[in-house]
């Protein structure tokens, strides 16, 4: 007879991306037959996160505290500011080494059929920022789809009408590919390699 306790667990593992139910299944077998300390810190770690876990009120990225260590850094470049999708693409970036300025997390892409525009981007805080902050250069690291074409060109606009220079990062990227799915050597050239944008 199944366990509806199992079931649940099975399900709950199945939303991750990339897992499909034989997958769940495996781990949360795993887990209950072979590794429950394990089980246990995967628990308590994510009940932790949910607890504590929010957005930087500066960049967006997710953090422990109300500015991220990131912002928080006296040590890096306050004037180039690197504007991406998603916190895996902050970790990506980080990964290559090849930049010290400051991020801008959009979560997400200009997408209207989504529901993406650019109050859900917080685009209305970042045009504060621009405002406010001695910025001479946004890098613009959105993804090489169309919505993130559009992302990028939208916020260049932004930008060119303040003074502030836009970049794209070099297309060593994929075309449709996920920054957070780049090798760093990749990302690296990247964006040593950007490009100015220029206004539509």
């Amino acid at each position: 007879m199944s366990s509806s306790s199992l079931d649940e667990l099975i399900l709950a593992l199945g939303c991750l991306p990339g897992v499909g139910r034989k997958s769940a299944q495996r781990m949360a077998l795993y887990l209950l037959e072979r590794d429950q300390p394990g089980a246990r810190r995967i628990a308590d770690a994510m009940d932790a996160a949910l607890e504590k876990v929010k957005h930087c009120k500066q960049c967006r990225n997710f953090c422990d505290d109300d500015v991220c260590e990131i912002c928080a850094d006296g040590e890096r470049d306050q004037g180039i500011l690197c504007v991406v999708e998603a916190p895996a693409d902050v970790i990506a970036v980080e990964s290559s080494a090849a930049f010290r300025g400051r991020y801008f997390v959009l979560l997400g892409k200009l997408s209207p059929l989504d529901g993406f525009g650019p109050e859900q981007l917080g685009l209305d805080i970042l045009e504060q920022q621009l405002d406010e902050r001695d910025i001479r250069e946004i890098i613009l690291a959105t993804s090489a789809t169309v919505e993130g074409d559009i992302t990028a060109q939208y916020i260049a606009d932004v930008a060119a009408a303040r003074g502030i220079a836009s970049s794209r990062l070099a297309r060593g990227i994929p075309l449709g590919g996920e920054l957070e799915f780049v090798d760093s050597g990749t990302l690296s050239r990247a964006l040593s390699g950007r490009q100015q944008i220029e206004r539509s």
